[in-house]
């Protein structure tokens, strides 16, 4: 899977929040300043391109939605970033977030806690 630019990401975070949006839609998600309705429109056909988005005829328009699921995009970004920094090893990868961000104890174990409750243990 392709990796997304900071446009195109934040574009596709408001795709996978809404379900589906014409450009004026997107837009008005947007914060401000607002970009222009070319430059979204143009992100969005290269978010077509690349595979992430597709569109269904509305009127005069087209009304655009995600192919690629969040789930899916996080999953393959998260894959990628282990394999290319951490030999593929997402023990080293979560190590190394520990200790960068300096987590206490009672942190560690509050995310442990929220882990097994959604049953990955």
């Amino acid at each position: 899977m392709k990796s997304l630019t900071k446009a195109e990401s934040e574009i596709m975070r408001i795709l996978w929040r809404l379900k589906e949006a014409n450009v004026s839609a997107i837009i008005d998600e947007m914060p401000k300043p607002k970009p222009a309705y070319n430059t979204v429109s143009t992100i969005v056909r290269i978010l077509e391109q690349k595979g992430f988005v597709d569109y269904k005829k509305q009127g005069r328009g087209h009304i655009y939605f995600p192919k690629v699921s969040e789930e899916d995009y996080k999953t393959s970004t998260t894959q990628r970033l282990a394999n290319t920094y951490f030999d593929g090893s997402f023990k080293n990868m979560v190590s190394f977030f520990v200790q960068k961000n300096d987590l206490s104890t009672k942190e560690l174990e509050t995310i442990l806690k929220e882990l097994k409750s959604e049953n990955y243990d």
